[in-house]
């Protein structure tokens, strides 16, 4: 397996093991002053009456292309993605998909995810081709297993790549372009900001590291807010961003979403941001974060959380951020959202543990407010 593997150098490798994990046991495998800590005792995910027909999604790297996958599974709720350092969905999907066991089509998923979804080395073979994955997902609406390819061509797609991301090129996250171009997405929803000297990182305009820097937890200062360009490229013109955030990080009970007897990957609790209006009137809008490998708050705390901004947003534009967790284990040391199959040869539909999980946490955020 290492053979396939492309040679990194030292500047290269750790990005690459935070995006991939080690590939030797078959997977591929941000604190602010004005922010809250989420608190620590784990409570039932409060039922806030949200807008779950209004939910958008958005994620850095192995999370980005989660965002992706949950938008097209779940297109019906989602009206925009921002995909950050992420290639096209269903990228990394081995030819042997279906036709043996998961354990072994994640294996030769790995391969590809890393040397062709992330390095773009394999483009003489067809990896990354947008058309070809256009063509499939086209295919998979078909066949009902994600939502009719007619509801992602209303969404506003947010693209982001760093000049200084070494990890996942440049060329891949533009193949993301052409792909929701091929499906159908006007120019005109698709923004693509690839012009900042960031490493492979979420961006902000006031906290993290510096801009061209790659390594945990992952968020740089490169005085530009993604997290405000972002959610205005969704949701149109947004109320000016709070000084400081005053509702709750809440961390949640991430349990009551694991399926029995399924490989889910999923930690044991998250955190979902409330502005306080959110507690009291329905109609709140959600936003759905999913982190990057090496982000999870295992790894980085809560830096990812607090640091990347959307709470600052979420208050003055009813706004709820649903920050769901990936578990570090030995055999997914970065915590990685699944984008090779590690949970099973359905990760890019409906049916997949995580896009089902998080599913039913929008679904609990929606029910009707409780006293």
């Amino acid at each position: 397996m290492r053979a396939l593997m492309p040679k990194l150098t030292m500047a290269d490798r750790t990005p690459v093991l935070a995006m991939c994990a080690p590939i030797c046991v078959l997977t591929l495998v941000m604190l602010s002053a004005c922010d809250r800590a989420p608190d620590s005792s784990p409570v039932t995910l409060p039922s806030l009456g949200a807008a779950i027909d209004k939910t958008s999604v958005s994620g850095i790297s192995a999370g980005a292309y989660m965002a992706g996958q949950f938008e097209m599974a779940q297109a019906k709720i989602v009206i925009g993605a921002g995909i950050i350092a992420g290639g096209p969905y269903g990228c990394s999907e081995s030819v042997f998909t279906g036709a043996l066991p998961a354990p072994g089509t994640a294996w030769l998923n790995l391969s590809k995810a890393v040397n062709g979804c992330m390095k773009d080395m394999l483009g003489i073979w067809g990896v990354a081709d947008p058309n070809d994955l256009a063509t499939k997902a086209k295919r998979r609406a078909e066949d009902g297993s994600i939502d009719p390819i007619a509801d992602v061509i209303t969404d506003r797609v947010y693209l982001f790549s760093g000049t200084a991301d070494h990890t996942v090129m440049p060329s891949i996250v533009k193949h993301t372009a052409e792909f929701y171009g091929k499906l159908g997405v006007p120019d005109t929803n698709i923004k693509f900001v690839n012009t900042l000297p960031a490493g492979h990182a979420f961006v902000t305009d006031d906290s993290g590291s510096a801009c061209g820097r790659s390594g945990t937890p992952y968020v740089v200062d490169c005085d530009y807010d993604q997290a405000g360009d972002l959610l205005a490229h969704i949701y149109g013109p947004l109320q000016p961003r709070a000084a400081a955030p005053s509702g709750t990080m809440i961390t949640f009970d991430q349990k009551l979403f694991k399926p029995p007897g399924v490989l889910d990957g999923l930690a044991d609790t998250g955190v979902v941001y409330v502005p306080p209006h959110c507690r009291t009137a329905s109609g709140c809008r959600i936003h759905v974060a999913f982190h990057g490998c090496g982000q999870n708050r295992e790894t980085v705390d809560d830096q990812f959380i607090t640091q990347s901004g959307f709470s600052r947003w979420a208050d003055t534009n009813s706004l709820i951020v649903l920050f769901p967790q990936v578990a570090t284990t030995p055999l997914n040391p970065q915590a990685c959202w699944d984008w090779w199959g590690y949970t099973g040869n359905e990760y890019l539909t409906r049916a997949a543990p995580q896009i089902v999980a998080v599913r039913q946490m929008l679904d609990v955020l929606a029910a009707p407010s409780r006293p």
